[in-house]
């Protein structure tokens, strides 16, 4: 029997799914093929979405902002005084930096703020600490902002100064950039990279799948090497290194910040007003006395890889800068960007040398009260980490 190619293409067109589609035949088939093709891909996006997406937006339904104590003031008449401390950029729970100065208990009660993980709205924070101070007999409040945390630190004491009748006493600012331009073009174009994935994928405020691709990017300077040759090289024993310490600090750890809040974190920078909030906190309010500000910085400015600090003490002299002596700036040798957990030693001598001789006077001006604990305070055990 000889072959025949012609009749073979006939028989698989009689065959074929939809060969007796007449209306539109051929526009039809084409559709049903694309559907096919898509099925594969609907099922993967189905175990992303109740895998991934799912399970988070579960636990962020369950996050609230809270303020925590977390060491008591060293004299018992300094209880009317709290130090209240605020993370920056990645991170929710500012614990386990508080516990590392305690230096600031010299001051007062130590507080530390954890953030709600679906966002960040500096009025409720505000609020929290208002409402905690009234319960616990406290008067004077000094907050403290490493990095991002200096600017959300800057709109809480603006809501607090005007809005309260707690006294806003000092800002410690740790290496905060007071506007994007502070901010170096590597950690800009980070952020900025995060947000554009969000802006587009569903789920992504929430996905810890994009998560990990976002924080392998941003580490990948440290095994992947552009300079080899015509193609990049990738070094593998430092890519399972970075790998092991997204997976540990970023994905698996359940106080990790979410996708959704790091964005509206960098939002807050973006937007930033803090240039605004100085400006507000120096303007007289009911005879409340405006806070002194504090700037912490390494010694050398290059040694902060995230911002510019000197770019940002310049604004400082500018706005709050001058003869009355409410600020001061604080240069830290051996430091780098707001890493106090990294350099204790460092960041506690600098608070007992410079920023509590400062920070003291203006605190205790109106006296201090011999207070007993409040029955509504319990400390933080949370261990660091």
């Amino acid at each position: 029997m000889r072959w025949d190619d012609r009749l073979r293409r006939e028989r698989l067109a009689q065959t074929r799914l939809g060969h007796d589609w007449i209306v539109l035949g051929r526009t039809r088939r084409a559709l049903l093929r694309t559907a096919l093709t898509l099925i594969p891909l609907l099922l993967v996006l189905n175990l992303y979405w109740q895998h991934d997406v799912v399970p988070e937006q579960r636990r962020l339904a369950s996050t609230t902002p809270q303020v925590d104590q977390i060491v008591d003031a060293a004299e018992p008449r300094d209880r009317a005084t709290a130090v209240v401390d605020m993370v920056g950029l990645g991170n929710v729970d500012a614990a386990p930096t508080a516990m590392s100065l305690p230096a600031f208990g010299a001051i007062g009660r130590v507080w530390a703020v954890r953030y709600d993980n679906r966002g960040l709205d500096t009025e409720v924070i505000g609020q929290l600490i208002a409402a905690r101070a009234k319960t616990a007999g406290v008067k004077n409040v000094v907050l403290v902002g490493h990095s991002m945390g200096g600017v959300v630190a800057l709109e809480v004491a603006q809501h607090l100064y005007e809005d309260s009748d707690v006294r806003v006493t000092g800002i410690v600012l740790d290496c905060t950039p007071l506007d994007l331009h502070a901010v170096r073009a590597g950690s800009r174009d980070a952020g900025e990279n995060l947000l554009r994935w969000i802006g587009w994928l569903p789920g992504a405020r929430e996905s810890r799948t994009l998560r990990t691709v976002v924080e392998m990017a941003a580490r990948s300077e440290r095994f992947v090497d552009l300079h080899s040759s015509w193609y990049p090289r990738i070094h593998w024993d430092d890519a399972v290194d970075a790998f092991d310490e997204v997976m540990r600090d970023k994905i698996l750890n359940p106080s990790a910040a979410s996708n959704g809040f790091i964005e509206s974190q960098f939002r807050t920078i973006v937007a930033s007003g803090a240039l605004d909030n100085l400006d507000a906190l120096n303007r007289p309010v009911d005879g409340k006395p405006s806070p002194a500000i504090v700037f912490m910085r390494p010694s050398i400015g290059r040694a902060d890889g995230v911002v510019d600090v000197d770019y940002s003490q310049s604004i400082l002299f500018d706005r709050v800068g001058g003869s009355d002596g409410q600020l001061r700036v604080v240069r830290m040798p051996g430091t780098g960007h707001a890493n106090p957990r990294q350099e204790p030693q460092r960041y506690n001598d600098a608070v007992v040398d410079r920023v509590l001789p400062f920070l003291e006077p203006r605190v205790f001006s109106s006296g201090r009260s011999a207070l007993p604990v409040s029955g509504d305070v319990t400390r933080r055990t949370t261990s660091p980490g």
